[in-house]
């Protein structure tokens, strides 16, 4: 196990088009740390950077306390998990996993005890004897990180590891990731454009956009307290519901005038009478109300999962989602009436995005 740190890590490709605009934070000792955000957003430059496949512009990237920006990629004691298994087709399962050590010049009885080691871990004691084309996609994947295990490096590195599988499939994946870190207790990095991923597998999320850290907190601590618009609306699914409208009143009796409704905020909300300001509420956090109290609303769409209901809903000229446990009546065209849950609004800053504490 080992820590992690970035300094002021910048990235410029050809002296002008810059990816990382000085990223700063600690990965502790043991962390499973999930990078996140949308494609361009420079969370896999990041990854490869610690990884010592990218060049780091300026800055400072530590392993153990130990500045690594020139170290070689072999010596920084890392294992990696790319989206493409990257297996030698030739080799068994078992030749796959030990490849690595043999390369190092490894005891043979110490690679052995390890591969053994680490396909028990990963039910891959009956498939040591395979070659890859005779596995399935989750079962390449599991080899891909029984080569890392083997390794027992200070950090694993895993980049998009579940892309290339069916939904069903990531779902038992993530589970099996997670379970191996708890296992394990090995430093993580793992980049993901998901975030349903980041949000069940990270003891913390690293949010990125444009080159830029947008916010870092645990899972619920994104979910319950998003500083900003962007992460609001890119944490969580379905996404928050954001309304552009107008802060009415201050303190206790504030609230929003947005799509010609009133909407409630939490008490003592900051910012001024008159402010312009985005609401947010999640759809989980809006209930149907008795008919003829809360906010009216007419029903567009109905999309029934079994154990929950998704309302989409018009109100005034904004359309929102709510989704409701268990199933309803209401049909499209009919009018129903909403109960907000004022303690888990949000209202934002339209001018700066930044949330209203």
């Amino acid at each position: 196990m080992a820590t992690v740190g970035f300094r002021n890590v910048q990235k410029t490709y050809g002296g002008k088009v810059k990816v990382l605009h000085g990223i700063s934070f600690d990965i502790k000792e043991g962390e499973f740390v999930v990078l996140v955000g949308p494609s361009g957003c420079g969370k896999s430059t990041l990854l490869r950077m610690l990884a010592g496949l990218e060049d780091i512009t300026a800055g400072e990237i530590t392993i153990d306390g130990k500045v690594v920006n020139e170290l070689e990629s072999k010596d920084r004691d890392i294992a990696m998990v790319f989206q493409s298994y990257a297996l030698y087709p030739h080799m068994t399962v078992g030749e796959n996993m030990a490849f690595s050590l043999k390369l190092r010049k490894a005891d043979a009885a110490l690679t052995n005890e390890r591969v053994a080691k680490a396909a028990k871990i990963l039910n891959l004691d009956q498939l040591l004897d395979r070659h890859p084309r005779e596995l399935s996609g989750g079962q390449r994947q599991r080899v891909a990180m029984g080569r890392a295990i083997v390794r027992d490096p200070k950090v694993f590195l895993f980049d998009e590891p579940l892309s290339n599988l069916d939904a069903k499939l990531r779902v038992a994946m993530r589970a099996e990731i997670k379970a191996l870190h708890q296992r394990l207790k090995t430093t993580t990095v793992y980049v993901t454009h998901d975030q349903i991923e980041a949000m069940t597998m990270a003891d913390r999320i690293v949010v990125m956009h444009d080159g830029i850290i947008e916010q870092i907190g645990t899972p619920l601590d994104l979910y319950d307290r998003p500083s900003n618009l962007f992460v609001a609306q890119f944490i969580g699914s379905p996404a928050m519901n954001v309304i552009a409208g107008t802060l009415r009143g201050s303190g206790a009796a504030a609230e929003v005038e947005a799509a010609g409704t009133r909407w409630p905020v939490p008490a003592q909300v900051g910012g001024r009478d008159g402010q312009a300001v985005h609401y947010g509420i999640r759809p989980g956090d809006i209930h149907l109300a008795p008919a003829g109290s809360g906010i009216a609303a007419k029903v567009v769409v109905v999309e029934p999962t079994g154990a929950e209901t998704e309302l989409l809903l018009q109100v005034g000229d904004a359309q929102i989602v709510v989704v409701i446990h268990g199933r309803t009546a209401a049909k499209p065209d009919d009018t129903v009436y909403l109960a907000i849950d004022a303690d888990k609004a949000h209202v934002f800053d339209t001018a700066a995005g930044t949330r209203l504490a």
